[in-house]
């Protein structure tokens, strides 16, 4: 995929066009495609149930709507009438799902934080993971990276530490944490020389998988060896968009790794939808931005849209979520509305 994909945007030169002969053009060889490897996932894994982007409307609410029709949301659609989660029946297996953009600064590790604490707030058992080296998932929770005697890279490094003895409970109910700090680095180096090295992390995940309803990997801003990690190990994605044009350009780069990670190593790997981020509907670059993504995406893109607000960077500073912080605040409202569209997408628990 590539930018020429997205409406409005036209190819300036095709590269197949040649100039004027007088003999037609040799019919070009098909070329045989890759073996296919056998990829059988652990057992664990194998029990979760498949996402699905396939959300409408219609889906969510009855077809005749006594009230009238349902008004119009930021993305230019109906808004769909979410259910409320119903109280979990039992725990597990996981839905393991990454955060992911290549570009940095548009709202994944507070989309991370504040939809995990959202969905804990439902009562399913959340486990967040910071796989970031710089940690910032972790001080949004109050944990100090360098502080840690154990991360998320001592397991991913140390086949004696088990997951049990880096996870840390937080101060949001059924919250857990698997933090990470500066050493996290070095695992992207060190990797290279593992056999199965884009496996490790589902390697080490496979135990607690049954132990937690919802995993979410916060990923680093690159699309390099941690991300593919997170990717291979995951069963869904949510793409955090900043709704500004440079974010819209690394769109396109991020849905080909995808499709690259699905054909070579992980096949379950579904999109569970792209959320608009940092939106102000003033101006007419963002919703112009927004409306290109509905266009080309259509119901991949959630309805639920995250504005900007000063409340963000206050709940970095006091390290607790929006939830806690200003429960009744619009923020914390558009990350409860995520979380039901979430689970609607991702059924868990």
């Amino acid at each position: 995929m590539n930018e020429s994909t997205f409406p409005g945007t036209e190819q300036q030169f095709n590269g197949s066009e040649q100039y004027p002969s007088s003999e037609p053009p040799t019919p070009a060889q098909p070329i045989a495609p890759p073996p296919q490897r056998n990829l059988t996932p652990p057992e664990n894994y194998a029990a979760m149930p498949r996402p699905t982007a396939k959300l409408t409307a219609e889906d969510l609410a009855p077809v005749s709507d006594p009230s009238g029709p349902r008004k119009l949301g930021p993305t230019g659609r109906p808004m769909p009438d979410l259910p409320e989660p119903l109280p979990p029946t039992k725990t597990g297996p996981a839905q393991v799902i990454a955060m992911c953009n290549q570009k940095g600064g548009v709202g994944k590790t507070t989309t991370t934080i504040n939809l995990g604490a959202a969905i804990a707030e439902t009562g399913r058992k959340v486990l967040l993971i910071d796989f970031d080296p710089q940690g910032s998932a972790s001080i949004g929770l109050g944990v100090q990276p360098h502080d840690l005697e154990l991360s998320v890279y001592n397991l991913l490094m140390q086949r004696d530490i088990t997951a049990g003895e880096v996870i840390q409970a937080t101060n949001v109910p059924n919250l857990d944490l698997l933090p990470a700090n500066i050493d996290l680095s070095a695992a992207e180096v060190q990797l290279v020389q593992e056999v199965a090295r884009e496996y490790t992390l589902q390697r080490v995940l496979e135990p607690i998988i049954p132990n937690y309803d919802v995993i979410l990997i916060d990923c680093a801003p690159s699309l390099g060896l941690l991300t593919v990690n997170a990717l291979t190990a995951s069963n869904g994605i949510v793409v955090p968009l900043e709704c500004e044009f440079f974010a819209l350009r690394g769109l396109a780069m991020l849905t080909d790794t995808i499709g690259k990670v699905q054909d070579r190593l992980n096949p379950k790997l579904e999109i569970v939808g792209i959320l608009g981020t940092m939106f102000d509907g003033r101006t007419t670059h963002a919703r112009e931005v927004l409306d290109r993504v509905v266009q080309a995406f259509d119901e991949r893109v959630f309805h639920t849209v995250i504005r900007r607000t000063v409340k963000f960077p206050e709940t970095t500073v006091v390290g607790e979520p929006i939830t806690t912080y200003a429960p009744s605040s619009s923020a914390a409202t558009q990350y409860r509305d995520l979380a039901k569209e979430v689970l609607a997408r991702c059924p868990a628990g």
